[in-house]
């Protein structure tokens, strides 16, 4: 399938698409080349860019995405097992000051926060 494809199945512009690309986020097994030289992906990098899609929604930044899926760098498993667990152990964080800022509101609704407004 070709870029445009790509594009509308993923929700993706074409632009950031090819961004991905020139930092090494779409791995070559995804990408091949026509008679004429244009990328042909395969079906299977839509789930892969949805995965990517997510990851980044949960503050993993291009950069580091690079490093777990660019076959180039060969980093050791160990490296790329800490660099997910770091982003695990920050999203447990959020999570928790998520928690306590839904609880706060909730005291703001019930009138028990010491809080300006009234609800």
């Amino acid at each position: 399938m070709k870029i445009n494809d790509v594009s509308k199945l993923t929700g993706l512009p074409i632009s950031t698409l090819r961004f991905y690309e020139r930092k090494n986020l779409i791995p070559d097994t995804f990408v091949t080349r026509d008679a004429n030289n244009y990328r042909i992906y395969s079906e299977e990098v839509v789930e892969f860019l949805n995965d990517v899609k997510a990851l980044l929604s949960v503050d993993f930044s291009i950069e580091e995405l690079s490093l777990l899926v660019n076959q180039e760098l060969n980093l050791s498993y160990e490296v790329k097992k800490k660099i997910v667990e770091q982003k695990i152990q920050e999203i447990e964080e959020v999570q928790k000051r998520l928690k306590k800022s839904k609880q706060f509101l909730y005291a703001v609704l019930e009138g028990k926060a010491n809080f300006q407004t009234k609800c």
